[in-house]
């Protein structure tokens, strides 16, 4: 195979007949979903996993794969081949403040030596290169991948306890015939318009999916030409733009030389308060911002890349008993997107999807119960999560980002601090803290 050879179709072998049984059922083919499945096939589970495209499929997504994805990536066999591919290996973040401050934040030497602090690389080709492996380890223990699959039913037993046995799938279209396929476990990896996580929460256990203080609106674009876009190895951008907030506005160059992943975030609740949509704020910041129009104004937009879609933040909710909200049922559990376990601050979901898949892989291993899958998971992101939802609301304080920005600009201290955050959940707290701030800050 040459060329660009995630463009190529992945042949996963035959369908599985109707009825046949299996120790897990995955629906979604995402980075949640192939965790999942890789990491119970190498523990010898014979597993089904569904995805309603059909590979090469594209993937909206801001492309940013973080640095603790890649230990999983790693242990799936993937790590070593996404290297040989093109892709932006990221050695830093450039931050803006509303005022149009800039402050340069670097990873971690020691992760960036070693290949471990990050890439951008389009999720076509990211998806593609999991999937393809997580395929062969699946069919090698002996169980099946179904391309083109629509889970249109999730099969219930009728005892009092409604435990999830199995899926039905339409297969080949609208037209397509019906299988149904049965497991003790189905996990949920489909995103956020999951069928298994709507029928968790909508049908099971009738709570809400949507809470919009907990939900982010993006939209973004591929450019060409960009003006200061690296190739191979540079920053990420993060921009806090005014008017924009809580949100921000990204440039993610994908490795090649001026182009770059441009998109837009904002929170459902300040969005839904605008008249405008992301599409025509990302316009205006383009070609009006004095920090980008000219940085812009040789580039080309690449015909058709314009999408949105909808990132369910994994922040606490208030009052909830199960944080950040309900992820299992009886034989059923529910990993990444599906979880609501996006970044946000940050907006990146792809990390805490594989380990998700990982953490659920083990669980249904050891058949452990969903309230413990629920307790380790959120043991494991919980602090993290907490941590960056106070970043996100300190997003909305203009005044506190202009001056902390400004600040580091003549502080080192403050980008020490800054950059220590990225590696650790518990010197990211300390960035919401208002008394350290202050003595960061001014003293």
């Amino acid at each position: 195979m040459s060329g660009e050879f995630w463009q190529q179709p992945v042949d996963s072998g035959g369908i599985p007949v109707s009825g046949e049984q299996f120790d897990a059922i995955v629906v979604g083919a995402g980075p949640g979903g192939c965790s999942t499945a890789g990491h119970l096939a190498q523990q010898g589970k014979k597993v089904l996993l569904i995805d309603k495209a059909i590979f090469p499929r594209n993937k909206i997504c801001g492309d940013a794969v973080g640095g603790k994805s890649l230990s999983i990536v790693k242990s799936l066999g993937v790590k070593e081949r996404l290297e040989q591919t093109p892709h932006l290996r990221v050695t830093g973040i450039v931050f803006s403040s509303p005022n149009q401050a800039r402050v340069r934040i670097p990873l971690p030497e020691e992760d960036v030596e070693k290949l471990e602090a990050g890439y951008v690389v389009p999720r076509i080709q990211f998806d593609w290169l999991l999937f393809e492996r997580v395929q062969k380890l699946v069919r090698d223990a002996g169980g099946s991948i179904i391309q083109g699959g629509e889970v249109r039913e999730i099969i219930h037993n009728e005892d009092e306890d409604k435990s999830a046995i199995g899926v039905g799938v339409r297969i080949g279209g609208r037209e397509g015939e019906m299988r149904e396929f049965f497991a003790p476990w189905t996990v949920g990896s489909g995103g956020y318009q999951c069928p298994v996580m709507r029928n968790v929460l909508k049908e099971i256990h009738k709570e809400e999916i949507v809470d919009k203080k907990h939900y982010c609106a993006s939209y973004r674009e591929y450019w060409t030409g960009i003006k200061g876009c690296p190739a191979k190895t540079g920053d990420i951008e993060i921009h806090l733009v005014d008017g924009i907030n809580p949100g921000y506005f990204w440039i993610f160059p994908t490795g090649a030389e001026g182009e770059a992943n441009v998109g837009i975030g904002m929170v459902l609740t300040h969005l839904s308060k605008r008249k405008d949509k992301l599409k025509a704020m990302q316009s205006n910041i383009i070609a009006n911002h004095p920090m980008f129009k000219e940085r812009f104004a040789e580039a080309k937009i690449v015909e058709g890349s314009g999408a949105g879609w909808q990132l369910p933040f994994g922040s606490p909710r208030k009052k909830a008993k199960l944080q950040p909200r309900r992820n299992f049922s009886n034989g059923v559990l529910l990993v990444g997107d599906a979880a609501s376990l996006v970044d946000p601050a940050s907006g990146e979901g792809v990390g805490n999807a594989l380990i998700s898949g990982k953490i659920a892989a083990k669980h249904i291993v050891e058949n452990r119960g969903g309230i413990e899958y629920q307790n380790e998971l959120w043991g494991m992101l919980g602090g993290e999560l907490t941590n960056s939802f106070g970043l996100q609301k300190m997003y909305q304080r203009t005044w506190l980002l202009n001056m902390l920005i400004k600040r580091a600009m003549k502080k080192p201290k403050i980008v020490e601090l800054m950059a220590d955050s990225i590696a650790s959940k518990e010197e990211q707290a300390k960035l919401h803290s208002k008394w350290y701030l202050f003595k960061t800050v001014f003293l």
